[in-house]
């Protein structure tokens, strides 16, 4: 799908030539020709950038773009103001306002091409970390987000051969309170970037040995450093550079003279950015790990068990072998409750789930697979392996110190059933995953029915084995 552009400016003939210019380029274009218009566009249309005018009647540029940071509908898509002027406190209100970039008047088509493909590349990525986090909530899950932390502490990595420049650039982000630390080379940027996660580079286009585009792009191809916001310095004449260094990657750029407001201003806007991003990414990981983990035990849920299992059973098949389960149950759970209270059930729960982590091996899968109940799930053993592991888990659990409100032991036991499943077994993944913690299940109701406290095996062919 072709990305969306809104274009927004009170003067109609400036509005067409950049409505043409754009659709000429494949994107997708609405124009609005004032501020309350551009707003109600913008949060209908929901565009992947906008282009927008400062000088406007009664709704500037200013405003709007503070309105739009300020609406959760809006506040992710990237603004670009365009603008006949080309004072330095102008860029900087802006940016202030939450401007992503500045295009002065009469608009090359290089830089604007060369800024919107950026910036669509920039929204589409947190499109999709914020869609996964929007699917995780559908789980019933609500990460615990917060608002963006300051950029006070943040690190930067400055990557520049004079000491000029250098010094006004380390004396900006250090007011900003950005750490910064300095380089003269992209090699030393490479090792220090492998060393230790930084927040920003910042680049100088006019490093005398070697390409510094090279560094974006190696940037880019590595997973570590692939969100690292990158900020290009460079004189006027060096803009083809800049709009080269722009499509490899890199976030922004800053030209000399440095003004150090808007330096603070630009390297400020990119590490929030980054810090929201990786709150995106934060909370994506905590909201998958609690849904795929039980809260009382910290052991992995059903959800989990079940599709880590198919995965295991296809491994299995692909290369041989044989795959192993066992279900345990908690004996006389309601009996606990009922004398001691939920609070001692949900202790005693703990207490197994820990002594069963502790006995298995390290890649075997523990699970609560709900109420008392539990899995395990051995991949590579036989079923004499597994009865072996059982009969140890059973009696582990006997002699935990369980001691419910601090009173006299309570001594508890488990009955477990134990199923394999063979490499030449027949049917799908699923099916077979499915039919393993039945015949599982179906071995444990066996043990309860045999007075619990026992583990039971339940064959393919149906046959009930008792451990020896």
């Amino acid at each position: 799908m072709s990305a969306r552009i809104l274009v927004v400016d009170d003067v109609a003939p400036n509005l067409r030539l950049l409505q043409a210019k754009l659709a000429a380029e494949y994107y997708e274009v609405q124009a609005a020709q004032d501020g309350p218009a551009a707003l109600e566009v913008a949060r209908e249309w929901l565009p992947d950038v906008i282009l927008l005018d400062v000088m406007m009647p009664g709704m500037d540029g200013f405003e709007v773009c503070r309105r739009l940071k300020a609406d959760p509908a809006t506040e992710h898509v990237p603004v670009v103001m365009v603008t006949a002027l080309g004072e330095t406190a102008e860029r900087v209100r802006g940016l202030e306002v939450g401007a992503d970039d500045f295009l002065t008047k009469p608009v090359d088509d290089e830089v604007l091409f060369a800024r919107v493909r950026t910036l669509v590349r920039l929204k589409r990525l947190l499109d999709e970390w914020r869609l996964r986090s929007e699917t995780t909530h559908q789980l019933g899950v609500q990460p615990d987000s917060q608002t963006l932390p300051s950029v006070r502490g943040c690190r930067a990595l400055l990557v520049d051969d004079s000491d000029a420049d250098a010094e006004r650039i380390l004396a900006a982000l250090d007011a900003e309170g950005i750490r910064c630390d300095r380089v003269a080379t992209p090699a030393e940027a490479i090792e220090r970037l492998a060393a230790a996660p930084f927040d920003l580079v910042v680049l100088d286009l006019q490093l005398g040995a070697e390409d510094p585009l090279r560094l974006t792009s190696r940037l880019r191809a590595d997973g570590a450093t692939r969100e690292t916001p990158v900020l290009m310095v460079a004189d006027p004449e060096y803009r083809r550079q800049l709009h080269r260094g722009l499509d490899l990657g890199a976030n922004d750029y800053i030209l000399r003279p440095i003004d150090q407001n808007e330096l603070r201003a630009r390297a400020r806007n990119q590490i929030r950015r980054k810090l929201y991003q990786d709150r995106l990414r934060a909370d994506l990981a905590y909201s998958i790990s609690l849904a795929l983990t039980d809260p009382l035990t910290g052991l992995h849920n059903q959800r989990y068990l079940r599709g880590h299992l198919r995965a295991l059973v296809a491994s299995m098949r692909a290369s041989g072998g044989s795959l192993a389960a066992m279900m345990l149950d908690l004996d006389h759970f309601k009996a606990i409750n009922d004398r001691y209270g939920h609070a001692a059930g949900d202790a005693a729960l703990r207490a197994v789930a820990g002594c069963i982590r502790a006995h298995v091996r390290l890649f075997d899968t523990v699970a609560r697979y709900g109420g008392e109940e539990f899995a395990v799930v051995m991949p590579g053993a036989t079923l004499a392996d597994a009865l072996i592991a059982a009969e140890r888990l059973r009696r582990e659990v006997a002699t935990l110190a369980y001691q419910p409100l601090g009173q006299e032991r309570h001594v508890l036991t488990v009955s477990i059933g134990v199923a394999v499943l063979a490499a030449d077994a027949a049917g799908s993944d699923e099916a077979l995953a499915d039919g393993l913690l039945q015949r599982a299940d179906l071995a444990l109701y066996e043990a309860k029915r045999q007075g619990r406290n026992r583990v039971i095996a339940r064959e393919a062919d149906g046959e009930m084995l008792p451990a020896c």
